[in-house]
């Protein structure tokens, strides 16, 4: 993978720059600001091309607020197929609700205190390069904590909203049916019924499973 680092603290840039470096991915670039990334991914984006995914904190300099989040907005508008991977310290769900709501494919949000292996961390940088949503647990949580009205969901068992949860969170099928001791069929059976319930029909157009999880969410509008 190609990645860009974006972290306002020199020494995690530098110790990310050097796991991944290590792990034979390509760091193209580190920054300690959101107008730093925005220009050095523009600038890729003009020459040898975009990364294939960022990884931003989301507060950074010069307020420390929501600085990184905006950018990686600002970089997903002008180029949605970017992968971008928010890495922080705290679980801010207005942030996640903004980036999964301009399209949740590509995207992730992980807690900083929570990755305590390097591989999963690795495994969820690739699946976002890939096109797939990693959330921490901890994020969906809070999220479904933040969500509005019902709109279907209420007609989910209890075991298809788990099976709902842990698409949320970017498990496939196979993940999904170890992690809940049931067959790979019986998830897929789960996943249908979800589907139909939530009236997604099949549409080639749309990706169903992301619409479920936003469904979920409850930031499709």
């Amino acid at each position: 993978m190609r990645v860009m680092i974006a972290d306002d603290s020199v020494i995690l840039r530098d110790g990310l720059a050097a796991l991944l470096t290590r792990r034979g991915h390509e760091v193209v670039g580190t920054v300690g600001d959101a107008t730093a990334l925005v220009d050095a991914v523009t600038a890729l984006a003009e020459g040898t091309g975009l990364p294939d995914v960022v990884v931003v904190d989301v507060r950074m300099p010069p307020t420390f607020r929501d600085e990184g989040l905006r950018g990686a907005l600002a970089l997903r508008a002008r180029f949605p197929d970017l992968g971008v991977l928010l890495f922080s310290q705290y679980v801010e769900t207005r942030f996640a609700a903004q980036l999964l709501a301009g399209g949740a494919r590509g995207v992730g949000y992980l807690l900083k205190d929570r990755v305590a292996d390097v591989g999963d961390f690795l495994a969820a940088l690739e699946r976002i390069a890939d096109g797939q949503t990693v959330l921490d647990p901890e994020v969906v949580s809070q999220l479904m904590g933040a969500t509005r009205a019902d709109d279907g969901l209420g007609r989910l068992s209890g075991r298809e909203r788990e099976v709902l949860e842990l698409m949320a969170q970017g498990r496939s099928n196979g993940a999904i049916a170890e992690h809940l001791v049931l067959s790979y069929g019986a998830v897929e059976k789960h996943v249908t019924s979800i589907f139909t319930k939530l009236d997604l029909a099949p549409d080639a157009g749309d990706h169903r499973r992301v619409l479920a999880v936003l469904r979920y969410l409850q930031l499709d509008d």
